[in-house]
């Protein structure tokens, strides 16, 4: 039996365990910091110390935070030593895209019935204005002007 990548989990199924990688995934993204250090990892690898030096707390604090977002899958950390690399795990983000996905079709919809209205506006926007020349024409008024 071949084993699937751990981020195609959630592609093909939503059993329990998923789903824990799941709440993993979107508590490690709740919070900016944590956000804020996967921008950093987007294309490549840094050190704890790197990444820590952009914050304004301590390199403690910056670990806690590099290992919640390790135990969901966000970040692959290695170390040599005392050195400690961190690289940006794209697959969870994936995974938790395809499930917001699922419920595009609200958010969807309401933009487009926010188009349509917009449409609506602007076509009788244009007519009023069109009536309102058309009027001060046949009073022999100017079209514009103060």
């Amino acid at each position: 039996m071949i084993a699937k990548p751990a981020h195609l989990h959630l592609v093909a199924g939503a059993a329990d365990d998923d789903e824990d990688v799941l709440d993993q995934v979107f508590a490690a993204l709740a919070d900016p910091v944590r956000r804020s250090i996967l921008s950093r990892l987007d294309g490549q690898e840094l050190l704890v110390s790197q990444i820590a030096q952009h914050f304004d707390i301590s390199l403690q604090a910056v670990s806690k935070h590099i290992q919640v977002l390790v135990r969901a899958g966000l970040v692959a950390q290695e170390r040599t030593g005392r050195i400690s690399r961190c690289s940006l795990t794209a697959g969870p983000i994936f995974d938790a895209a395809v499930w917001l996905n699922r419920y595009s079709k609200y958010w969807q919809a309401q933009f487009d019935l926010l188009a349509a209205t917009l449409g609506d506006i602007n076509r009788r926007g244009r007519a009023k204005a069109r009536s309102k020349r058309s009027t001060s024409r046949r009073k022999g008024r100017p079209t514009s002007g103060p």
